[in-house]
């Protein structure tokens, strides 16, 4: 504490002048940096002249951050001189400036390998690729994590950290590690495995065994299926690249089957009605594919007779498809209503022995 006083009472004129300039290039710099971050990335990218898309770009806090940062810095070099610093904080602070760098020129290049990037964007635009494309997904995760193993590397290398040491430890350990990471060495291979054969994608609805629902994200080691309990179940890939699945998302169509059990007393006059009348029904309803349409007289049985309706829906998600059921199953019952046929149960005579 003395010695912060002692300073402050030894800061001649001359020094509070050189201060206050040091301190209006820390607010120029700030006061500037939108709109040198706004210049250099238009000059890169000269064709865009929306500036809310500009504002938007991977890089353009980054470098807003850079030129603040960049600002301090010079003004502490401005300082070294007047206030006499040490040649040992001069390099720390430079050290400091360059980690701050690469770190926020690591995260800029980072965030253009995005989903929401425009460079991304551009990509989908030219290989036809959609938003829900998994391995873009994945691959765009892997460029991510490089990217900043690689800034991690430099950081080390500009502190003259010695990785010898580190890798001559990973080699001693490598066994424990091979033993240890094997279940996630499996999942890995099992997350390339869903990428490259793409039984599904994010937003599908699939069933597995006991679980199904609608993929929410697929990692390196598990995928998030949102189960219809609204419950989230984190899946290993090991266990899905090794299972059968049914992607329900794939469907073209949607069958609707129901078999209908009518009096053995029913008038063949009126079955035949009843089933050229369901078949009318069916051929007026657009949502369905005309020529899988099927009414027959399909069983004969001790009780009752058996009818066969089956068609094919283009209704193929489930809430459209229960709604497109129940509106066939009600006319279906008008239909059985209007010609007076009634449907049979199953009966049973109990003789009790006196």
């Amino acid at each position: 504490m003395e010695q912060i006083l002692q300073f402050f009472t030894d800061i001649n004129s001359m020094q509070i002048k050189n201060i206050i300039v040091a301190i209006c290039i820390i607010i120029l710099f700030r006061i500037f940096s939108s709109t040198m971050s706004y210049i250099i990335i238009r000059m890169f990218n000269l064709k865009e002249k929306n500036s809310k898309r500009i504002k938007q770009s991977a890089f353009y806090n980054p470098l807003r951050i850079f030129f603040i940062i960049l600002g301090i810095y010079l003004a502490i070099l401005f300082l070294k001189g007047p206030l006499n610093l040490a040649i040992k904080v001069i390099d720390i602070v430079t050290k400091i400036f360059e980690i701050a760098t690469i770190i926020v020129f690591a995260r800029g290049l980072a965030e253009s390998f995005t989903q929401k990037s425009s460079l991304v964007k551009r990509i989908r635009e030219k290989t036809g690729k959609n938003e829900d494309d998994s391995m873009l997904v994945f691959i765009l995760k892997i460029v991510r994590i490089l990217i900043y193993v690689i800034g991690v590397f430099i950081i080390f290398a500009i502190l003259k950290i010695d990785l010898s040491g580190l890798v001559a430890g990973l080699g001693i350990g490598g066994v424990i590690v091979t033993l240890a990471a094997q279940d996630t060495a499996k999942n890995l291979f099992g997350g390339i495995v869903i990428f490259l054969d793409k039984p599904f994608v994010v937003g599908d609805w699939i069933e597995m065994p006991p679980f199904e629902g609608t993929v929410e994200d697929i990692t390196f080691r598990s995928t998030r299926v949102r189960t219809f309990e609204n419950s989230l179940v984190n899946i290993p890939n090991s266990v899905i690249s090794s299972s059968s699945i049914i992607n329900w998302s794939k469907m073209e169509k949607r069958r609707y089957k129901t078999n209908l059990q009518l009096h053995q007393d029913t008038p063949l006059e009126k079955l035949e009605d009843f089933k050229i009348k369901v078949e009318e029904m069916l051929r007026e309803k657009d949502a369905i594919y005309d020529d899988s349409i099927i009414v027959k007289f399909d069983e004969i049985k001790d009780s009752n007779i058996n009818v066969l309706i089956s068609s094919y829906t283009d209704s193929v998600d489930y809430v459209s498809y229960v709604k497109e059921k129940e509106n066939i199953n009600y006319k279906i019952m008008r239909i059985l209503k209007e010609e007076g046929i009634k449907l049979a149960y199953d009966t049973k005579t109990v003789y009790e022995k006196n």
